[in-house]
């Protein structure tokens, strides 16, 4: 069966079982180990880096925040 044929039949589905296929190929994309990618290079030298134990800011703060920079920079 061709590509171009398969594509025709897929049409001829219903949206239930269109949606069925689609999340079956992609399941079939996903590596074959549970395990996530591991990320290399940079990228994994600065994962976690700005994590911290403290809670976010709200946004009152991180304006705040950011007013204080921008008077620090340009005044």
């Amino acid at each position: 069966m061709t590509l171009h044929e398969l594509q025709d039949q897929a049409l001829r589905l219903s949206i239930e079982e269109r949606w069925e296929l689609v999340n079956a190929l992609m399941r079939s994309l996903q590596p074959s180990s549970q395990s996530a990618v591991k990320p290399q290079g940079l990228v994994a030298s600065l994962v976690g880096i700005a994590k911290t134990d403290a809670p976010s800011p709200t946004d009152e703060e991180a304006q705040a925040i950011l007013d204080e920079r921008l008077v620090q920079k340009y005044l």
